[in-house]
């Protein structure tokens, strides 16, 4: 019998696991659950046993796919996957795969939320501004991007989008209006919902330049990776203008600074809360294992990255 591993530093809600652990079961495999683990050492020792894993912000290094040789499939179980090291699942044969889309309207509902409590000044009893009527930019037309973008049109925002890997027609078709640079982007929008994911090309490339073009009253929201940002550049920005805000559903490494230098100016999650959410744990989870029975059973290799 086929062992299905969900290995997960930070747990699933009760909810997801459940209804993953009787989807498993009823599809004939085995369910082992490694929850809340301190150590490296836990994950690899689960890891050795396991046909299939699934993952949240878990590392699954070169270390803890070379330590296995029974693993064929690995689920990130939401779309970011730049913690898996793709290359050494390659080179173990092990297919790798996300699931899109399963988190993103937990995601966007994060970012305007966010956004609606730095308007009224985190709710401190002063009077804020209304997000009706402002202009809000979309960096990556992705899943979590056109959700943001439908529950801002009915907060009363005006949307724009740049991503140049999605057909401008598509991007229309919701009400969006599209840009054509990134620069235009950023100097036209006063809110900005950033929603690239990491890479070579990614990983920093928010700085200086662009944030300090941004219209009076700036508010960048980040629920992406807190790597696309130069953060040093960030802290420039910060520094020159006294209306700029940042928000992000992961610390920056110089949250320090920002707590003592910029109160009421930027707001971090204590963790990353996009998909802290019970249904989007039971939509990603499910979505994980029902990816990794088709992967057994029919060789769909539909959501694979590596």
């Amino acid at each position: 019998m086929k062992k299905i591993l969900i290995a997960t530093e930070k747990p699933f809600a009760a909810a997801a696991v459940s209804q993953i652990k009787s989807t498993i079961e009823e599809a004939g495999y085995a369910f082992e659950l490694l929850e809340k683990y301190t150590d490296k050492s836990e994950l690899i020792a689960a890891a050795k046993t396991a046909d299939a894993m699934i993952i949240r912000s878990d590392k699954a290094t070169r270390e803890v796919l070379e330590a296995t040789d029974t693993l064929k499939v690995i689920v990130r179980a939401g779309a970011g996957y730049d913690n898996i090291d793709l290359q050494a699942a390659t080179d173990k044969g092990i297919v790798a795969m996300n699931t899109p889309g399963q988190n993103s309207n937990a995601v966007a509902e994060l970012a305007l939320g966010m956004m609606v409590m730095m308007a009224r000044n985190q709710y401190n009893g002063k009077a804020g501004t209304e997000l009706k009527g402002k202009k809000l930019g979309i960096h990556a037309y992705g899943n979590v991007g056109r959700y943001v973008a439908a529950i801002a049109q009915g907060f009363g925002m005006e949307v724009f989008a740049f991503d140049p890997f999605v057909e401008k027609e598509a991007i229309e078709k919701d009400g969006v209006k599209v840009v054509g640079s990134v620069e235009e982007l950023y100097s036209s929008c006063q809110y900005l919902s950033l929603h690239i994911p990491a890479n070579d090309k990614t990983k920093q490339s928010i700085g200086f330049d662009l944030l300090s073009s941004m219209p009076a009253g700036a508010v960048l929201v980040n629920t992406a990776r807190k790597e696309v940002i130069n953060e040093d550049e960030l802290l420039k920005v910060m520094e020159n203008r006294t209306d700029f805000i940042y928000i992000s559903d992961i610390a920056p490494d110089n949250k320090a600074i920002f707590a003592e230098k910029y109160e009421g100016r930027h707001f971090f999650t204590p963790k990353k809360m996009g998909a802290q959410t019970a249904e989007a744990n039971i939509n990603a989870g499910v979505a994980g294992v029902k990816q990794i029975i088709d992967f057994f059973e029919n060789g769909n290799t539909q959501f694979q990255v590596n």
